[in-house]
């Protein structure tokens, strides 16, 4: 794919958020490896023909200083609400059979606005995804009675046996690469080596953990994990994924959406609880598909008001 392809392609998955990119966050995306003299000769030419614009030090494709405004306040916000996620993790880390929180959706890319909620993907001990899950979410209800439930928002679980993501695409590289581990450094570093394909699609992206603090093992998760580890334990955990299932299967056959406009839809197994692919995440890399051409091959946006209402003003998890 030759430099121009290449910026375009990457400055237009973000414009689907309506999220303008610096010079270090286009080359960080980019699905190419980056020789920065020529990028940045590349970059300035598309300028000067007006295909991509340049305010303050953000790309982007629409001339539209509002979106810059949007960005720089959406940072101040997220800034704010990590502290608020990182005290959320801590409360999560305590129950039993979790080995690893990250924080997730628009807030890991460092965006945040008065609606935004805080998204956890969790990894739990393997065989007992669906009991971890299944306290986690009674404790959620609970926190409606509090209104702290945009505090707790775990759209996505693996367990120790799945690590490796199943559906390998731009879209869940880029979540995957942006994924801010808060808890459980030990689980972590074995996630990210299980999950090297993201080079294939963000070879300048280098997935690391700087400092994560581990699980929080306290006394009585400790007893509980105890109690649970037997032939009991796995009858619950698999009765929880029926239950479950079942549910959700309900929810996508009355078409039921979430708050986003979504349909709503969970693709669940053993190992796994997370939103059905089908519904955001293909049509996101379809409708990127199709403006990513029109851009590299007419230089121009073609964002409507009807591509709005696919994606939304900020990245968020497809659940």
């Amino acid at each position: 794919m030759c430099i121009r392809t290449n910026i375009l392609s990457t400055l237009t998955y973000f414009d689907l958020f309506n999220y303008p990119l610096t010079l270090a966050e286009i080359k960080l995306f980019s699905t190419s490896v980056c020789q920065t003299a020529a990028w940045e000769l590349q970059l300035e030419e598309l300028i000067l023909n007006e295909e991509i614009f340049r305010i303050d030090d953000l790309y982007t494709l629409q001339n539209d200083y509002n979106i810059i405004s949007r960005r720089r306040r959406g940072n101040l916000k997220a800034k704010q609400l990590l502290e608020t996620a990182d005290k959320a993790a801590s409360f999560i880390s305590a129950f039993p059979f979790v080995k690893g929180i990250a924080v997730s959706g628009s807030l890991s890319k460092n965006y945040a606005d008065d609606t935004s909620d805080i998204d956890f993907f969790i990894i739990t001990q393997k065989n007992r995804l669906w009991i971890a899950r299944t306290l986690l979410h009674c404790m959620k209800k609970l926190s409606f009675l509090f209104n702290k439930q945009q505090l707790f928002c775990m759209n996505y679980f693996i367990d120790e046996a799945a690590l490796e993501i199943e559906e390998q695409n731009l879209y869940t590289a880029t979540e995957v690469a942006t994924l801010l581990p808060v808890r459980g450094i030990t689980i972590f570093d074995r996630f990210y080596k299980a999950n090297t394909w993201t080079r294939n699609h963000l070879p300048n992206h280098s997935m690391r953990i700087s400092y994560v603090k581990e699980i929080n093992q306290s006394y009585l998760k400790a007893a509980l994990e105890f109690f649970l580890d037997n032939p009991l334990g796995n009858m619950l955990d698999n009765i929880f994924m029926k239950i479950t299932g079942y549910r959700w299967s309900k929810k996508t056959e009355q078409g039921k959406l979430n708050s986003r406009g979504i349909l709503m839809g969970m693709k669940t197994g053993k190992h796994y609880a997370k939103p059905d692919p089908r519904h955001f995440q293909v049509k996101l890399l379809d409708l990127f598909e199709k403006r990513s051409h029109h851009v590299v091959h007419s230089g121009k946006s073609n964002k409507t008001l009807a591509d709005l209402t696919t994606t939304r003003s900020a990245f968020f998890p497809e659940a």
